[in-house]
């Protein structure tokens, strides 16, 4: 029973429970269950709240026994990544510097979450305070990719990715500053999607790059996706970037979501493709010829400004960083120096003890940038090329619906492959960073495999507020293909 649980979708499983035939907490019986078998291996999550969670099923089990409505997620066990908020665990950025720190309010996301019934079953790995791809930059443990267990997840989400992948959860939350989303799903066969900047709150998300960050799902299918994307999208007061009705009205993504998109135009840049492994250019190839059998038309295009991207990127996301990283000094949360005879050596050596190397290389960075005599030669030099990518995004889209490519140079690569280049871990996002300068929504999904049988994606991209296009879009594949009900053997 628990294995046939484990492979329904999130919404096939939240209507079994809102219409009596499954128990919400046999559902989140079985995700214990599965995270005790497997994780162990994995490494997915940082914490699990098996007690709440189970008080939490079994409430929705009994408001449906009374006959009360339900929420739209009632009963789901849900994962979300350890950087976003909870009144009710640890919030830990996988960093020693918040190991232990519990912090007094939930985020929006989760607030929404709760609000639709669902069931919140743990707290998952990430690269420290998400700077990293491949997860190998937590500070707290290692997590692996359920494809292959000598391979990385990605990052910085690869907690979430991988918790999705190994069936121990039916969706999960990460977050995306520069593909921290389309990557590990990438990487880990499941579908990922990064919504438009300020269609999801993102009060509580812990920052790294105030004007890159964007919190999205991990789901086995589209439906899936829009199921999540209905709960967590809208207006927040408290985010002053998040964009209310008045500007781009939430949809129903689930009303449509079956609705082919007639006379699609899809772009590709093929100078920019021709980067990627022969494996990953040929699933992009056969994604297309799929496209081409619907009645798609494909164009090429030119994105002249995407090869500053990655330079750009570390640029202002680093700047952003070293101002964000700031507050964690000893002295108002998280971890404190015991060895310190004044304060600044309480700041110093509470900084030195508890980031990582990747945290402490980003943050120097940063400041560098930011410093007298190169904020001009690098940080503003850097907005305006970022100004640059999105008026090249605003070009293709005014030739095409969607724009098409992969999501990785690779597939997921060997654990400690890339640890000591961090130049080559940096490229890894060479194609899931312009999206996050430009603030276009971008979307996963399971597109084939490599000859070693590790999954490869399919990046969408479309303008903004245009996650319901790019959801119908992926959909037109996803049911001409059955890529996404492969799932590896643990």
């Amino acid at each position: 029973m628990s294995e046939e649980l484990l492979k329904l979708t999130c919404k096939e499983l939240r209507d079994k429970i809102a219409g009596g035939a499954v128990k919400s907490v046999d559902a989140a019986s079985a995700v214990f269950d599965r995270i005790e078998e497997v994780d162990g291996t994995v490494g997915a999550f940082i914490s699990t709240f098996k007690e709440r969670a189970l008080e939490t099923a079994a409430a929705v089990d009994e408001k449906i026994a009374r006959g009360e409505a339900v929420g739209a997620l009632a009963g789901v066990p849900i994962a979300v990544k350890d950087n976003m908020c909870v009144s009710f665990g640890k919030t830990t950025c996988g960093s020693r510097i918040l190991e232990g720190f519990e912090a007094p309010y939930n985020a929006g996301v989760i607030e929404k979450l709760i609000a639709a019934d669902a069931v919140i079953v743990g707290k998952c790995n990430m690269d420290e305070f998400a700077m990293g791809s491949s997860t190998e930059n937590s500070g707290l443990k290692k997590t692996v990719n359920p494809w292959n267990t000598d391979c990385v997840p990605g990052g910085s989400s690869g907690g979430s990715a991988a918790a999705m992948a190994g069936d121990m959860c039916f969706a999960s939350l990460g977050s995306d500053t520069g593909g921290s989303i389309r990557q590990p799903a990438s990487f880990c066969g499941v579908t990922g999607l990064k919504p438009t900047y300020g269609r999801v709150s993102r009060y509580g998300l812990v920052a790294y790059g105030s004007s890159l960050d964007q919190i999205g799902p991990f789901t086995k299918d589209i439906t899936d996706t829009a199921l999540m994307m209905n709960v967590i999208s809208g207006r927040d007061e408290r985010d002053s970037t998040s964009v209310g009705e008045d500007m781009a009205p939430v949809p129903d993504y689930l009303a449509n979501i079956d609705t082919p998109i007639e006379g699609l135009t899809i772009a590709v840049v093929p100078q920019f493709n021709e980067g990627a492994d022969g494996d990953v250019q040929a699933a992009l190839n056969a994604a297309l010829d799929v496209y081409k059998s619907l009645g798609a038309e494909i164009i090429e295009i030119e994105m002249p400004h995407f090869d500053y991207a990655i330079a750009t990127y570390y640029v202002v996301a680093t700047a952003e960083a070293s101002s964000n990283l700031a507050r964690y000094d000893g002295v108002h949360y998280g971890h404190r120096t015991a060895d310190a005879k004044d304060y600044i050596e309480v700041y110093s050596k509470s900084r030195e003890e508890a980031f990582g190397m990747e945290v402490k290389r980003r943050i120097m960075l940063g400041t560098y940038v930011l410093s007298s005599g190169y904020y001009d030669a690098y940080y503003l030099k850097a907005l305006k090329v970022r100004n640059l990518i999105r008026s090249d995004f605003t070009k293709a889209f005014e030739k095409a619906d969607c724009l098409m490519m992969p999501v990785s140079p690779s597939t997921a690569f060997k654990v400690g492959e890339k640890t000591t280049d961090p130049l080559q871990m940096y490229l890894a996002d060479i194609y899931t960073i312009s999206a996050n300068l430009a603030g276009v929504p971008g979307i996963s999904i399971p597109a084939g495999f490599d000859l070693d049988g590790l999954p490869i994606g399919l990046q969408i991209l479309a303008e903004n507020f245009a996650e319901e296009k790019i959801m119908r879009v992926a959909r037109m594949f996803e049911k001409q293909t059955d890529f996404r009900l492969a799932s590896p053997q643990l």
